[in-house]
């Protein structure tokens, strides 16, 4: 198994933790990451995007010349696509986006965001994290103290309203409790620091 060091909020080396390399040794899958990725965002994605057709433009009833002898070519609304203010032809319309990836697939994906973040050292495990009161100062000091560049995203165990709402103001700063964790988040953060008890967590719920 893989060690990996265990750090206090202040920054400090307290222990070493070892990691299941069922969970966070694995060979990536590039593929499989890139598939989770595009399903994710096609998930977030409204779909209420909608234009109107010919039949929904307000007027055009009247043909606006006659059909021959005009000189014109020949037209039968004002509406139209061809017309300005006319419809829109085979415009978009509001649909769902949604679709889901097989559970082999996401465990698979799961493992090797994980796996990547511990390969390319980016990864920082904290003995606790946790926050007496609603101060984003005690988030930023730690961020400070772990030396975590770029976007960093803080994992927990369970939901903590404290760290959530103490982070919540720090540019390019997210976080997530274990069960709401994602692959696009994991590869999108620059630094993944995650409790030891989320990690047991991790473990628990992928190893599987």
């Amino acid at each position: 198994m893989a060690k990996i060091a265990v750090m206090n909020m202040a920054g400090q080396q307290v222990s070493d933790l070892e990691l299941s390399d069922a969970v966070f040794a694995v060979t990536p899958n590039e593929a499989v990451m890139h598939a989770m990725v595009v399903n994710y965002l096609a998930n977030q994605r409204q779909g209420t995007q909608s234009t109107l057709t010919r039949t929904e433009v307000a007027g055009g009833g009247r043909k606006p010349w006659r059909q021959k002898g005009t000189g014109h070519a020949r037209q039968g609304s004002i509406r139209a696509p061809q017309w300005t203010h006319g419809g829109v032809a085979l415009g978009p319309k509001p649909r769902d986006y949604r679709y889901t990836l097989t559970k082999k697939t996401r465990r698979l994906a799961m493992k090797s965001a994980l796996s990547t973040k511990v390969l390319d050292q980016e990864m920082i495990v904290l003995d606790s994290l946790q926050v007496e009161s609603f101060k984003t100062k005690t988030i930023a000091a730690m961020l400070k103290a772990l030396n975590a560049k770029g976007k960093a995203l803080l994992v927990t165990a369970e939901t903590d309203q404290k760290v959530v709402k103490s982070a919540a103001n720090i540019p390019g700063v997210k976080t997530a409790a274990v069960n709401t964790l994602n692959v696009y988040d994991i590869l999108n953060c620059d630094t993944f620091i995650v409790s030891k008890d989320a990690v047991a967590k991790i473990e628990e719920v992928c190893a599987k």
